[in-house]
């Protein structure tokens, strides 16, 4: 950190320079730059989570409440009806897809710069069954582990196997049943299994 004393005959012009270069240095060198050098570049990534039917979304459009649609659950069709849009194909598209294809819908016919923003105010379930207290369907949260869902529905069973754990993926079009660790990732939609121990 550059520590600057400003007194006597010194001036604030003439640390500026100074200031400045510690900056650059800052931003150019292997560190990262502090979140108020990045701009929006923080939030610049899209989310990589795929939409289905279960998830519940919000879209806005910015000073626009006609084509504001708050808490929308998708449904199995895949699709919603957007005003001056048409039909959207929803499902399998991202949060950033979905605002750039309602966006281009908008932008010149009816609004000259539309600035949409889509969220996800509930999560499609993941289900757990098997040797665990309270089975059933639970809401997705990001980060999900087999352990984290397990312990949403209630613990495991004192008889539950943790080596013979087994989830069917939602995306897998095979639908195969695979095993996976207490650390593995859970997604939406996905079922898992907790197998009974003999021993």
């Amino acid at each position: 950190m550059l520590n600057i004393l400003v007194g006597g005959s010194r001036t604030l012009s003439r640390w500026v320079p100074l200031v400045a270069l510690a900056v650059a240095l800052t931003l150019g060198g292997g560190s990262v730059a502090p979140a108020w050098a990045q701009g929006t570049a923080i939030n610049s990534g899209l989310s990589s989570y795929a939409l289905g039917a279960g998830d519940v979304i919000s879209i806005r459009v910015l000073g626009e409440d006609d084509f504001t649609k708050e808490k929308i659950r998708l449904t199995d069709a895949g699709t919603i009806f957007f005003p001056s849009v048409g039909e959207i194909r929803i499902n399998g598209t991202t949060l950033g897809e979905l605002e750039r294809i309602i966006t281009n819908g908008l932008r010149g016919r009816i609004l000259v710069n539309p600035r949409v923003s889509v969220e996800i105010n509930e999560y499609r379930p993941f289900f757990i069954t098997g040797m665990v207290k309270n089975p059933g369907s639970f809401a997705y949260q990001p980060g999900l582990t087999v352990r984290k869902a397990a312990s949403l529905a209630g613990g495991f069973e004192e008889r539950a196997s943790l080596k013979k754990i087994f989830v069917i993926r939602e995306r897998d079009t095979t639908q195969t049943s695979k095993r996976v660790e207490l650390d593995s990732s859970i997604g939406p939609g996905d079922l898992i299994t907790v197998e009974e121990s003999f021993f």
